[in-house]
């Protein structure tokens, strides 16, 4: 009886992973047809009064092919971007900057708890007022936070310098039942007309229109939006934003005053030792609820590397078995150092299309199709973004400048094959098998078979000493 259960649960789990990819593929059929990629910057600026939103022209076939869109906020000191949900799951990543966030789900509890004196004037002198709300969590640079569809979400910048966010939104996710566009639904505001990048070109539509209109109160009457809320016509009107003229990012000049308990090194260093000490993800439904789920997780760190190598670089996943969360958003990402005159093994994404960002420096990025033409050859730069299509190989190279990236990937568990290295697809070859497919002696195929010691990234001068080694989890 259990074995037969057991293999009921994975066939079900077998089908339903193949109706998601089967939903994805359809979305995207026609679009991958691509004979060439090219390095991508974002074509529209937005501002408003504390900061700016960029946007990279998801009509780009690249994209189009993914099925996702990327943005980039750059917030201004206590500066906040408003409330808003939208139809896809998104990851933002925490260039630079920190702040802290709240994701609200209706039915959650409101955990965050306070009682406040009121000052002279408001209510009556001496009076209190007791505020409640959904947890906050708070974001430090190098952070990946995992946002649901459909869940509404703000920021806060509460550091000196200025806060930038790379979002990535998956619009080809089996959570949107809408079309291949994310849509943004603010809930408060009214996001102001942008203005296009002097020099770029490429047609927004929708996901321009999502910073430039009001929000979704403003679409309401105003007597009915009054009596739903049990407020006068003049606080309805507010709630529309209809003399709101600051944009979808607002200035708090005395700061946000908001309930959230203190957060220090300390914890924070806790909370990593925590981490390292779990194995596998917490799936139950006891342990972890989405009202309590962990949204947020760095990357940055390197002793959180899955891979190292103290000559050439990092790398470092987070996935639904370091945040569970993934699995319900099926969406993973990574992060990648390499050092200068380094190399990323040549390796293909088996279950995932590769959106890579670079955060700092510039590597020469090769990428190959299934007829074994080079789409991609060329030297990307930081703030530019590459499309890695599902299955085109890739390898990155530095010269005399390191560089850094976080990829964001489309599934939950983004499985990476290598060409190349101790655990490549040639190690696992037969060395006959090698020499008669490549007409080479029997010499040369163990050469080529067994040269490479390490796994994924190693020097491009000369045969390394040092092995990558596998941090602690």
């Amino acid at each position: 009886m259990g074995s037969s259960w057991l293999c009921f649960s994975l066939t079900f789990l077998l089908v339903l992973h193949g109706t998601f990819a089967q939903q994805r593929y359809q979305q995207q059929q026609g679009q991958c047809q691509l004979n060439r990629l090219n390095p991508q910057e974002p074509t529209v600026l937005i501002k408003a009064e504390a900061g700016v939103t960029e946007l990279w022209d998801h009509n780009n076939q690249q994209f189009q092919c993914a099925g996702v869109s990327l943005i980039r906020h750059v917030i201004k000191s206590r500066g906040m971007l408003l409330p808003s949900y939208l139809n896809t799951p998104l990851l933002a990543y925490v260039e630079q900057g920190r702040g802290f966030y709240g994701i609200l789900n209706s039915g959650c509890p409101e955990t965050f708890q306070s009682s406040q004196q009121f000052q002279q004037g408001e209510r009556g002198a001496g009076s209190r007022f007791q505020d409640r709300h959904q947890r906050i969590g708070q974001f430090r640079q190098g952070d990946i936070i995992a946002f649901p569809a459909g869940a509404a979400h703000w920021a806060y910048n509460e550091g000196n310098e200025e806060l930038v966010l790379v979002v990535f939104e998956d619009s080809g996710n089996n959570a949107n039942q809408l079309d291949q566009t994310s849509r943004r639904f603010f809930i408060a505001g009214n996001p102001q007309q942008g203005e296009q990048k002097q020099g770029q070109q490429g047609t927004h539509g929708l996901r321009k229109e999502q910073f430039q209109s009001g929000n979704v109160f403003s679409g309401f009457e105003s007597e009915l939006l009054a009596e739903a809320f049990g407020v006068d016509i003049e606080t309805a009107r507010k709630l529309q934003g209809q003399n709101d003229m600051r944009g979808h990012i607002v200035n708090i000049e005395q700061g946000l005053r908001v309930v959230r308990p203190p957060f220090s090194q300390e914890q924070e260093e806790r909370e990593e030792r925590q981490e390292q000490g779990q194995y596998g993800p917490r799936m139950n439904g006891i342990e972890e609820t989405i009202c309590s789920a962990k949204v947020r997780q760095n990357i940055d760190n390197p002793a959180r590397a899955d891979v190292y190598n103290p000559q050439a670089g990092r790398f470092t996943t987070v996935n639904s078995f370091s945040l569970p969360i993934l699995s319900f958003l099926r969406l993973s990402a990574a992060r990648g150092v390499l050092y200068k005159n380094s190399i990323m093994a040549p390796h293909w994404m088996t279950n995932a299309h590769s959106i890579i960002y670079i955060t700092k420096g510039e590597a020469r990025i090769q990428i190959v199709d299934h007829r074994g033409q080079a789409v991609l050859d060329d030297r990307v730069r930081r703030g530019q973004v590459v499309i890695v299509p599902q299955n085109y190989a890739v390898v990155k190279h530095t010269e005399n400048e390191p560089c850094e990236w976080v990829a964001f990937n489309t599934n939950d568990n983004a499985m990476l094959n290598t060409l190349s290295g101790r655990t490549s697809a040639i190690r696992g070859l037969p060395v006959d098998v090698i020499a008669n497919s490549y007409q080479i002696s029997r010499d040369e195929a163990r050469r080529l078979k067994f040269n490479r010691e390490e796994t994924l990234i190693f020097r491009a001068s000369g045969r390394s000493s040092s092995s990558e080694s596998v941090a602690a989890a």
